[in-house]
């Protein structure tokens, strides 16, 4: 292809080509029957893939194109599992099924007010196992992602807020107030100091790679005022007190503090999403929504395969580094957990559905995305991007990395008339 200006004999893991319209997932133009798990472990074999010379062997950093764990670049696929929305009987076969499909990262919200119900008193038992659901993670080889909150929002109950707080005298939740953050600040202290006890963060060995402070808190912070604008403050400084050791995220907010990464939700983040607010900071997109959460009386919604895998695809090819699927497995409501109207049933038109069975053909399609992907990490990493315009709605991005066979291009059409 006239795309690709490469000299010398393109090597199994380079020269891709993957092609994407509104009405068309990507697919590798040279597929092979190798597995996801297969090419991944031959990329990361090469000394060049994704090594980052000067950075220390175990950690997590970040630059302005990706994050750099244990010394190397990695583009993260990453599957959204609640873990209290499943039995832990389940928890194995829907992390294996997402490593399957391609995930090499479970992303799952830390749930207040099912780990403390009653004030002072601790739930970590059965569903609300997190540590253990944590380690499940570790064990399949895979990254987690913790989004401590508290407050999470998720279609839960109370957005994840214990009713218990409702009763401290003065309190003004998701404020620069100080009974709200004195109970903050202590969930939030023994919930991290809880995960570095077991040496579940990266830096000590463990698979977590990034954790979140607050949620979508753009949503109602000019209601606040100054003193939404303090809390940000408050809270980003709080997470990066806790000595994690991994980068900490703020999604949906421009004016997360440093070095808090500001992150991306929605349906097209490659073309919808400003770009992180430092240019050091990589381009992470936290909620792509695999359809939407039902309430009671609306009809199915539906999500295709094709528009979510573009949607990747196209994040991608413009800078991204990570994007997590929410929900890859949605699963249930069980009780009394779900926020006001929402079905017991959660996102279920993911890849997984609410019993874990793989859902056709979005969960083949976003494996064979991953595969594509994959297969252009060290153009992606390395190369220098370009962009041709093709016609009024088509357009070509390529990646190639000077002097050297590694080229990516991305074709993208979006007039989804001559897509079909």
């Amino acid at each position: 292809s006239p795309l690709c200006q490469a000299k010398g004999a393109p090597r199994k893991s380079e020269a891709p080509f993957v092609t994407y319209s509104s009405n068309a997932a990507p697919t590798p133009k040279n597929k092979s029957n190798a597995n996801v798990e297969e090419i991944q472990n031959d990329t990361e074999e090469g000394d060049e893939e994704g090594k980052v010379g000067g950075q220390k062997a175990q950690g997590v950093t970040y630059d302005a194109r990706s994050l750099i764990i244990n010394g190397k670049r990695e583009l993260l696929f990453s599957g959204a599992i609640h873990y209290p929305r499943s039995t832990p009987d389940m928890w194995p076969d829907l992390i294996k099924k997402a490593k399957q499909g391609g995930i090499n990262t479970i992303e799952t919200y830390v749930f207040w007010n099912g780990h403390e119900p009653v004030e002072g008193q601790y739930n970590f038992e059965g569903e609300f196992d997190l540590v253990k659901f944590i380690k499940l993670i570790h064990e399949h080889k895979l990254y987690a992602v913790v989004r401590v909150g508290p407050f999470i929002q998720a279609e839960w109950n109370h957005g994840g807020l214990p009713y218990w707080l409702r009763e401290v005298p003065g309190i003004i939740f998701r404020s620069d107030n100080e009974p709200f953050k004195k109970h903050m600040k202590r969930f939030v202290t023994m919930i991290v100091d809880k995960l570095k006890q077991e040496k579940l963060f990266a830096p000590q060995g463990g698979p977590i790679i990034l954790a979140q402070i607050e949620n979508e808190y753009n949503t109602i912070q000019r209601a606040f005022r100054e003193k939404g604008d303090s809390y940000v403050q408050w809270a980003g400084k709080l997470a990066i007190s806790l000595n994690a050791n991994v980068p900490w995220i703020m999604c949906k907010q421009r004016d997360a503090p440093d070095p808090i990464i500001n992150t991306c939700n929605g349906r097209h983040c490659g073309d919808t999403f400003y770009g992180p607010n430092k240019r050091n900071k990589p381009a992470l997109w936290t909620e792509n929504w695999t359809a939407q959460y039902r309430v009671f009386g609306d009809p199915p919604s539906q999500r295709s395969a094709e528009d979510l895998a573009y949607s990747v695809a196209r994040f991608f090819s413009k800078n991204g580094s990570m994007v997590n699927y929410y929900m890859y497995y949605g699963g249930t409501n069980f009780g009394r957990t779900s926020a006001s109207f929402t079905t017991t049933r959660y996102y279920d038109e993911g890849p997984l559905d609410e019993f874990g069975l793989q859902r056709e053909p979005k969960w083949g399609h976003l494996k064979d995305v991953h595969r594509a992907l994959s297969l252009c990490k060290r153009a992606l990493f390395w190369g220098v991007p370009t962009t041709l315009k093709l016609g009024p709605d088509q357009q070509a991005i390529v990646w190639q990395q000077p002097g050297t066979s590694a080229c990516a291009a991305f074709l993208a059409n979006n007039n989804t008339r001559l897509a079909q």
